[in-house]
């Protein structure tokens, strides 16, 4: 019988990307070619029916792969984003609201600790609860030569990553009940950094020490901490980071895989780490790398 088994090298797009720039935090109308987030790929088992998630950074790129998966799983979902994405969000939850399910829409900016807040609020009164935490959002941008380093820009990394997740987690974490998921969308970088993302590797580094800590302590409650490290993915963020045209043709071919990676691939690993099938999985960090190694 022959293998029908699609090859992995070959299974979504193996060519570089044209050049391109966006300004931060990037929008999928500008991004050439359109990442693929599932939309007509991803079929859904019912293994979060009734579940309540809350996505950051759930209007595009991975946020949204996992958003359309969980909404084909069966969950309610909230995401939140920034204002300027307004487009990218509507455009997420429609597809949220296409398959039943309530859809909720949060824009505003991460690093206010009050909106940070917030966000956990309302996602439980409009949801009616929340069993699902998905730290999501995310800000890179590449530097030429550490002296080159900007305050400014160093402080908006750390503060979106970092203390953006730290508020909504905390706000979360003392309404979660057993069987609830905090899941952070960590990186390869955090284990093999890149010179010109050093500030945002060391986010993701302190991510992964965050949610080992945090697994710990959840335990005790029933609840499960993890991240999900993914390698190079073709998102908006990418042509938003100020790589030139060079860096982006040859994107993904230094993976085992030779090629970058697909939202749309990421979405499994979000679903496993919020369903009961990954009951015994917490303080995990699971590798979407294309053969990269942590």
């Amino acid at each position: 019988m022959a293998d029908s088994t699609p090859d992995p090298r070959s299974q979504h797009r193996e060519e570089g990307f044209p050049g391109q720039q966006q300004d931060q935090p990037g929008l999928t109308d500008e991004t050439r070619p359109d990442p693929d987030h599932g939309e007509t790929s991803y079929e859904g088992h019912g293994r979060l029916q009734g579940r309540r998630a809350l996505i950051t950074g759930g209007d595009s790129g991975i946020g949204r792969a996992v958003a359309i998966a969980y909404a084909r799983e069966g969950a309610d979902v909230a995401i939140v984003h920034m204002p300027e994405e307004h487009e990218d969000a509507d455009a997420t939850l429609d597809l949220v609201r296409a398959e039943g399910r309530t859809g909720v829409g949060l824009a505003g900016d991460l690093r206010d600790e009050g909106f940070a807040t917030e966000v956990v609020t309302r996602t439980r009164e409009e949801l009616g609860g929340l069993d699902v935490v998905v730290l999501n959002a995310a800000y890179q941008h590449d530097i030429d030569g550490f002296e080159n380093l900007e305050t400014e820009q160093m402080r908006r990394v750390f503060e979106t990553n970092l203390f953006g997740l730290l508020y909504s987690a905390r706000a979360a974490y003392p309404h979660l009940e057993s069987g609830a998921s905090i899941i952070v969308t960590a990186s390869v970088q955090a284990f093999e950094p890149s010179p010109g993302l050093i500030d945002y590797a060391m986010t993701k580094a302190a991510q992964v020490a965050f949610v080992k800590a945090l697994a710990e302590e959840a335990g005790e409650r029933g609840i499960r901490v993890n991240a999900v490290a993914p390698g190079p993915i073709w998102t908006p963020l990418i042509p938003a980071t100020g790589w030139d045209e060079e860096r982006l043709n040859s994107f993904g071919k230094d993976t085992p895989l030779g090629r970058a990676g697909q939202p749309a691939e990421l979405a499994g690993a979000y679903v496993y780490l919020a369903s009961a099938e990954s009951s015994y999985t917490s303080g995990s960090v699971i590798a979407v790398t294309g053969g990269k190694h942590l």
